[in-house]
């Protein structure tokens, strides 16, 4: 090792180094850079230490459906348009727009300055062949239908029907996409914010097949790329240096750190090993707002958390009363005031507050006193064929938390309490839970929630569509559906709410699920962490995020 080397290894200073050894400064500098790697690499790498909650079953936007896997998603991909810090609706693959007359046709232009993150050029027919993935029966997609239904032979081809190739979806030529739609969707630029409905390298996913959404294969278009997936452990992402906007992202690194126990979770932030969490335990929240206020984020969330009955088979398929009278045994304020206690509003309906252009509507009874509810619950538990010498015995289903068992737990009290009820909790691993509930053979009432995909009523108001993927329950109510499909067509948006409005008040008459909250967002988000703005969808894309170097 010569003399300069060894003098920069042992810490002196570089001025000094210069004059002790008389090197011209451009001599002095080469070596420098030389020791150091350069100047990219001498610069002190950004790492940003997320909570991803539980595990993402899969990173294929097409495969995927929780809000884990889509968080990752959105620093991986980036669609025709997406969202700013504050949740506001933007272009983003796309730079440009134009919506025909009639609401029916959409063309968008590319950024021609877009590329994948191997260095080839992004195109619409990337989007062309994501699309046609997308609604392929083949595919098992299981947004297909929610994204894409309202294009032109999307639902016929969902349904196997029609091939993949007659979706109207159409590259004009390399930066021209043409989209046309069954009819007029004022929340069409949102759906297109969904990670489904990112773009695919097409190369890639032929060559790698269902294994393309794994590292050291994914070729993605977003702000980062995929380096690894410790199962059980994080995801980590790195910055994409192909990326349109590179320029303008802060952070290098993104280590989504896998935290199914919100205990855990916070434990960890406290020890300094996350800068944002997924959400806040319950036992913790009041100490937390007591203690870091400034770190702790609460805001309105369109998200509902709910019990589900399994409406393909007895003992709920046909019978309301005994859906009903468990619905309105349930103390809703003692379970957002003393079990989870973050804020969360009681539901009394499916539609969360706080939705654009829209009034939520409420079950009849949500104005009852609690001695009036609970006898009409026993009064309708009587007329369903129950009662103290004649108990009905239920399994109640919920995935692997403190959390919901603590709110199992409740319900389960407030029944027994309410009405005699017998019930037993299970609980299941996320995707156990969610296969048992997909086979509906096992299941009886199960813990499930909704998280707007876009700030419409549509979103909440369509998985319990008959046809639609989400609808788990088994929900089918023809007068509903019409209803719906009146509401699709309508382009006079006050006349499109009556209809939406509508919808939700059978949906609420007929009690098939029981909602138990209203979701808000929670997160503790350390004071380094510069960017973070609140929004009702909880989106928080690490690319509009950065660091500082202290708290």
């Amino acid at each position: 090792m010569d003399e300069l080397a060894r003098r920069m290894n042992h810490g002196i200073p570089f001025f000094k180094c210069l004059s002790r050894q008389r090197l011209g400064i451009f001599a002095c500098i080469a070596i420098l850079l030389s020791a150091c790697g350069g100047v990219e690499d001498a610069r002190r790498e950004s790492v940003l230490n997320r909570g991803l909650g539980a595990e993402p079953e899969s990173l294929d936007t097409h495969k995927a459906r929780t809000n884990q896997a889509g968080d990752v998603q959105r620093d991986l991909g980036e669609g025709l348009s997406g969202y700013t810090a504050d949740g506001q609706l933007e272009l983003a693959a796309a730079e440009r727009v134009e919506v025909s007359d009639d609401g029916l046709q959409y063309t968008f232009w590319l950024r021609p300055e877009s590329k994948w993150s191997n260095g080839d050029r992004v195109t619409a027919h990337d989007f062309v062949f994501s699309f046609r993935r997308l609604v392929n029966p083949a595919t098992a997609a299981f947004y297909a239908q929610q994204s894409l239904g309202d294009v032109v032979n999307a639902t016929e081809i969902v349904a196997g029907k029609r091939p993949a190739e007659d979706l109207a979806v159409e590259a004009i030529d390399d930066l021209q996409l043409k989209i046309t739609l069954n009819n007029a969707v004022p929340y069409f630029l949102a759906l297109l914010t969904h990670p489904s409905t990112f773009p695919m390298h097409r190369p890639s996913v032929e060559l790698y097949g269902d294994a393309h959404a794994r590292p050291g294969n994914l070729v993605s278009n977003g702000a980062y790329k995929l380096q690894a997936w410790e199962v059980g452990s994080y995801i980590e992402i790195v910055r994409n240096e192909h990326y349109r906007n590179n320029d303008k992202t802060a952070i290098d690194r993104v280590r989504h750190h896998i935290t199914p126990e919100d205990a855990t979770e916070l434990n960890r932030y406290r020890a300094g090993e996350l800068d944002i969490t997924f959400s806040v335990p319950s036992e913790a929240f009041q100490q937390m707002r007591k203690q870091r206020p400034h770190e702790l984020r609460v805001s309105p969330y369109l998200a509902v958390y709910y019990y589900g009955f399994n409406l393909t088979r007895p003992p709920f398929r046909d019978n309301p009363k005994l859906r009903q009278s468990l619905s309105m045994a349930i103390d809703r304020e003692i379970l957002t005031e003393k079990v989870t206690a973050r804020g969360e509003v009681p539901a009394y309906g499916w539609v969360p507050p706080g939705i654009n252009n829209y009034e939520p509507r409420q079950f009849l009874y949500a104005t009852l006193s609690k001695d009036e509810r609970h006898r009409k619950a026993r009064e309708l538990y009587r007329e369903a064929g129950f009662s103290e010498d004649k108990p009905f015995s239920v399994e109640i289903r919920y995935n692997t938390s403190q959390g919901h068992r603590r709110i199992a737990l409740a319900v389960q009290s407030m029944w027994q309490e309410v009405l005699g009820v017998e019930s037993t909790l299970i609980n299941e691993e996320s995707q156990v839970l969610l296969e048992n509930i997909r086979m509906q053979d096992v299941t009886e009432v199960f813990r499930l929630s909704w998280t707007g995909d876009y700030n419409d009523a549509h979103t909440f108001l369509s998985i319990m569509e008959s046809d639609n993927p989400s609808n788990l329950i088994g929900f089918h109510n023809d007068e509903y559906d019409g209803l719906m499909d009146k509401a699709a067509v309508q382009t006079d948006l006050r006349v499109r709410q009556v209809y939406l409005e509508e919808a939700e008040k059978l949906l609420l008459a007929q009690h098939p699920v029981i909602p138990l909250y209203f979701y808000v967002n929670k997160n503790m988000v350390r004071p380094r962490v510069r960017g973070w703005e609140d929004n009702v969808l909880n989106y928080h894309y690490s690319q509009h995020l950065s660091l500082s170097d202290t708290d």
